[in-house]
């Protein structure tokens, strides 16, 4: 309202306040202007004492207003946050319609729980890229390693009111904390485990160590899951690392071309010396048998010697002889005989020795043939010649 206003100042009664009920005439005067009426056009909360009532009605409006605006809705997926005068009161997560007490008393932030978010450490093509992504291994190499970390929260009270006011989705500290654990977990491994078999017990230790920095924080951040997305030496010696890696494939190939050798090789031989052992085990066994057989057959030989001497001797004999000529050739000479001249079929000796060769039956026929002595029977010329002899 101008200073100019008739109610100001002169408009006045002596030096005392305005009068309400021509304030409130007045406001209804622009707002009928407002609404398209003329000015002084009476009002539907003019009455008997219609400027006091028509203040009532609006206060009375614009409390209802003032305590609707406590009302509130939370989803599933959020929790609220109730302060009174900036004090923390209490966390509701009962999903749905809500009230607290209205501005200035009680104030809400409404927080999602459930949201996944993420952020990448060493991208490149970022201003901080280099700096991020460069990092020191346990034996002094220099390594680029990219990282995606996934997070939520479990805490809106702690979310809140532990993370500064700029940092909406906790995104700095995460990043700090990401940047400590990468830097940590490398620094204690070698770059051949960092480069190839240990991406995934890296990823798990640096999730670990993110997940308790942020505990002792006390962010109300929980981590989901930490991706290694790419490690690779820096461009300056990328030549030399892929020889690196060349050879240590061809490493890996010898060793398993050697690994099959051996595992064709040495099944043959632990088969062949089994056999060999086998065989060993059976001559061994055919040997002793053999001497306990002879053992026991010179006992039972023993025992009738010492009954019949004699007789024994001349059995041994008769068996020894027929042992040795059982696959020979035999020829028979007397030779206390007296005759003319003595014949050898020879032929028939050399035919009978072929066919003992090729294992045919006629060896005994062999053993059993003749010799004729001029015309005269062998037989009979024995026993002249004993006749002689006498």
């Amino acid at each position: 309202m101008s200073q100019n206003d008739p109610q100001w100042g002169g408009g006045r009664k002596g030096n005392g306040p305005p009068d309400l009920d021509d304030i409130f005439r007045s406001m209804l005067d622009k707002l009928n202007r407002f609404l398209g009426k003329k000015p002084g056009t009476p009002s539907s909360f003019e009455g008997g004492n219609g400027g006091s009532t028509g203040a009532l009605v609006i206060g009375a409006g614009l409390f209802v207003l003032w305590v609707g605006s406590g009302v509130y809705v939370v989803d599933e997926r959020e929790n609220a946050v109730i302060t009174r005068f900036g004090k923390y009161t209490q966390t509701v997560e009962k999903a749905g319609l809500n009230w607290h007490l209205p501005y200035p008393i009680e104030a809400r932030e409404i927080v999602n729980m459930t949201e996944l978010r993420s952020l990448e450490v060493g991208v490149r093509g970022s201003a901080a890229a280099g700096d991020e992504s460069m990092m020191l291994t346990g034996d002094q190499n220099i390594i680029e390693v990219q990282l995606e970390v996934q997070y939520n929260l479990n805490s809106a009270r702690d979310f809140l009111f532990n993370n500064r006011l700029d940092d909406k989705d906790g995104r700095d500290v995460v990043k700090q904390a990401a940047e400590t654990a990468i830097r940590e977990v490398v620094g204690k491994n070698k770059v051949d485990y960092v480069l190839n078999e240990g991406r995934g017990k890296i990823g798990e230790d640096t999730k670990e160590i993110i997940q308790n920095l942020l505990i002792k924080y006390g962010t109300g951040i929980s981590v989901s899951r930490v991706n290694i997305s790419d490690v690779q030496p820096p461009e300056q010696v990328q030549a030399a690392f892929s020889d690196a890696v060349k050879a240590r494939q061809d490493k890996a190939r010898l060793i398993n071309e050697g690994t099959a050798y051996a595992n064709d090789v040495v099944p043959k031989a632990s088969g062949m010396a089994a056999r060999l052992n086998e065989e060993a085990l059976g001559y061994r066994q055919q040997v002793v048998a053999r001497a306990e057989g002879d053992a026991s057959r010179f006992k039972q030989i023993a025992a009738e010697y010492a009954k019949a001497p004699q007789v024994t001797r001349d059995r041994m004999y008769l068996d020894t002889m027929q042992t040795v000529y059982q696959n020979t050739t035999k020829v028979l000479v007397d030779q206390k005989s007296n005759g003319n001249l003595l014949y050898l079929p020879l032929d028939k000796l050399m035919q009978m020795n072929g066919q003992n060769e090729t294992g045919t039956a006629a060896t005994s026929k062999v053993a059993e043939t003749p010799v004729a002595q001029s015309n005269e029977n062998p037989v009979s010329r024995l026993g002249r010649g004993e006749r002689d002899g006498r």
